[in-house]
C-alpha cells in the first residue's frame, strides 16, 4: 500500500463516520417529530376538539424535517460525487 492510499483511509473513515452521524440524526429528529405530534394530537382532540391547532406545530416542524432531511440526502450525494470526481483526477495525476 502506498503513503498515498494510507493517509487517505483516516480521511475516508472520518468521512463515512460523518456521513452515519448525518444520517442518524436526521432519522432521530423525525422519531421525534413523530412521537411530539402524535401527543400534540391527542392533547388537542381530547382538550378542545372542536378547535383543531394541532397542525400547525405540525406544519412548521414538518417544513423543518424536510429541510433537514434535503440537506442530509443532498450533502451526502454531492460528497460522494465530489469525492469521485476528486479520486479520478488524483489518479490521473499519478499516471501523469
Amino acid at each position: 500500500m502506498n503513503d498515498t492510499a494510507r493517509n487517505a483511509e483516516p480521511d475516508l473513515r472520518q468521512q463515512a463516520r460523518d456521513r452515519v452521524a448525518a444520517k442518524l440524526s436526521f432519522f432521530v429528529h423525525l422519531a421525534v417529530y413523530v412521537v411530539v405530534n402524535v401527543l400534540l394530537v391527542a392533547v388537542n382532540l381530547l382538550t378542545v376538539p372542536e378547535h383543531l391547532w394541532f397542525y400547525w406545530p405540525m406544519l412548521g416542524w414538518g417544513a423543518g424535517i424536510i429541510v433537514h432531511g434535503a440537506v442530509v440526502l443532498l450533502y451526502t450525494r454531492w460528497n460522494s460525487v465530489v469525492g469521485g470526481m476528486e479520486e479520478r483526477e488524483l489518479r490521473r495525476l499519478q499516471g501523469e
